[in-house]
């Protein structure tokens, strides 16, 4: 019988300690999304240029710092840090699709909501059927690595077609891995918020700008 009441307490505990988990995450998130568009907002009023591949390395240094800082007070420096670089990484994109498309701010509105609709509506599913999408890990790690590589060649041989299949392929992954984080959020193999808000950010980031070129290849031009 006591063998059985700890067992219980200690189930209760970790359900606790997971709940508290996730709603860290999603304040957080909700924080680093606000101080994401005010960074791109800020970015496309002062007309900031395009940082090319330069912006790669920031992120991945940014990306690493967070990591490594991911138990301690300044890892949620790191993520702000992070979240509003990546945003205003997004204001001479937004800038671009305004100035150069005809149809520029409804890409921009049609790419926002989507992405709102894809995140909201796989979290929810996540969250409420409570299944395990672990094993999709090592394939979206993969997945992305190979998309990355193909986004470079893209830009480096100014190949649209490439271009416009690595988006669709960034999107795919994208949407797993909200899948694969929230999953881990539920089910306790994710126990270190600052990451999963990391990880979560840069998923929609990504979906967004994913769906943005994709939505752009189809868009009119001036």
């Amino acid at each position: 019988m006591e063998q059985q009441t700890q067992t219980i307490t200690r189930s209760s505990t970790s359900v606790l300690s997971q709940n508290r988990v996730i709603r860290n995450t999603y304040l957080l998130l909700s924080l680093s999304l606000l101080t994401g568009a005010l960074a791109a907002w800020y970015a496309m009023v002062t007309q900031a240029p395009p940082m090319g591949l330069f912006m790669i390395i920031i992120y991945f240094a940014l990306f690493f710092a967070t990591n490594a800082l991911r138990n301690s007070p300044w890892g949620l420096v790191c993520v702000f840090a992070l979240t509003s670089f990546l945003g205003y990484t997004l204001g001479p994109i937004l800038n671009l699709y305004l100035h150069n498309y005809a149809n520029g701010a409804q890409l921009i509105s049609m790419s926002l909501g989507c992405t709102a609709i894809v995140f909201f509506a796989l979290s929810a599913y996540a969250l409420t059927t409570r299944k395990d999408f672990s094993y999709l890990g090592g394939f979206i790690t993969v997945a992305c690595m190979v998309a990355f590589i193909g986004g470079l060649a893209a830009i480096f041989f100014h190949l649209p077609t490439l271009s416009l299949l690595v988006s669709g392929a960034f999107t795919l992954v994208s949407a797993g891995y909200i899948l694969f984080i929230t999953s881990q959020l539920v089910n306790g193999g994710e126990t270190n918020y600052i990451m999963a808000t990391v990880m979560l950010y840069v998923s929609i980031f990504n979906l967004f700008i994913s769906l943005l070129n994709i939505f752009g290849a189809f868009g009119g031009r001036r």
